[in-house]
């Protein structure tokens, strides 16, 4: 799944106003505000959630949620709710083997991320839909005519701001803050393991990404790792101040060396050789390069680094930076 391009990454004024945990109780699930139909009882509470389609009301405790992107998905298991459906990622083992096996067990898969089945969708009857509208903002009408739908603008860079609409759609406010506080917790463990701040911005690190079918794509500031790196302490080489709207500088395996620093953090999506990975690891310029010859160049999982955003992936990438870093 390629990441979305840059210039739909950012944070828009209607998503930070779609952060704010507001918890007006109402009577009815079903209201004018763009909720539509709706599979939850008729007597059940409800509750405002700010969303990028405007406000809606959704259930006070959703019982049967449908999720349709990986980050929705992360937040849902993250906060202790199990989806009746989801969709699957663009990858032959469907939802991201980072996910424990044991929590997605039964979760139905309701179709290919970018073409969700919405007859399978509305076949679960669900309460509540979660996704972005980046990716799903033209089916709108339809999804929200089966369950009320939050929508954030989109998805990546803002991740935590996601995050907290997820969670007030969830009813899982307290839980959250939980969430939260043990990521920062977690992010300053590693941090210390590195030596304390100063040693860790000191540390110039880049994460590459070749992806099938495009360029190769060195990370800027404005993207889900990113701001991993960038709350662990970690410094940035130059070369990212060169991102296209801050998201990525693509580059070709000729010029693989701009992509040189003190340490280099890399993933493929899509077959090895149709993504140049191949090519350009097995190149001289990619063997001369600083990071190469130090030691200082990892491997990681696309789908855990690049595809998962959320609270559940970040922890896994906190601990194996502190692994590959704290040597």
């Amino acid at each position: 799944m390629p990441s979305a391009p840059a210039a739909r990454l950012l944070v828009t004024g209607s998503l930070a106003m779609a952060t704010a945990l507001v918890l007006t109780s109402c009577g009815s699930s079903d209201s004018d505000s763009g909720s539509g139909g709706s599979a939850s009882s008729s007597d059940s509470k409800t509750h405002t959630v700010a969303t990028a389609m405007g406000n809606i009301e959704v259930p006070v405790a959703p019982k049967r949620v449908v999720v349709l992107d990986t980050a929705e998905l992360d937040s849902a298991l993250t906060l202790g709710v199990t989806p009746v459906g989801a969709t699957h990622a663009g990858t032959e083992s469907g939802y991201l083997s980072y996910l424990p096996k044991e929590k997605v067990a039964g979760i139905k898969d309701v179709g290919e991320m970018m073409t969700p089945n919405l007859e399978a969708v509305a076949g679960l009857k669900p309460d509540l839909i979660l996704t972005s509208k980046l990716r799903h903002g033209d089916a709108y009408g339809e999804l929200s005519k089966i369950a009320p739908t939050v929508m954030t603008e989109n998805t990546g860079y803002p991740w935590k701001e996601n995050f907290q609409v997820h969670a007030n759609a969830l009813g899982k406010v307290p839980a959250a803050e939980k969430v939260i506080a043990d990521y920062q917790a977690h992010t300053g463990e590693v941090t210390e393991a590195l030596g304390g701040k100063e040693k860790a911005a000191a540390t110039e690190v880049n994460m590459v990404r070749f992806v099938e079918g495009a360029d190769i794509r060195i990370y800027g500031h404005k993207n889900y790792i990113a701001t991993i790196l960038a709350d662990v302490g970690l410094g940035r080489p130059a070369i990212v101040d060169k991102a296209k709207d801050g998201f990525s500088y693509d580059v070709s395996p000729e010029k693989i060396d701009q992509a040189d620093t003190d340490v280099i953090f890399h993933s493929t999506y899509g077959d090895a050789k149709k993504s140049k990975q191949t090519q350009t690891v097995g190149s001289g310029l990619w063997k001369n390069m600083g990071a190469v010859k130090a030691g200082k160049v990892f491997p990681v999982d696309d789908e855990l680094w690049i595809q998962g955003i959320g609270y559940t992936a970040a922890d896994r990438i906190l601990d194996e930076l502190q692994a590959d870093l704290a040597k």
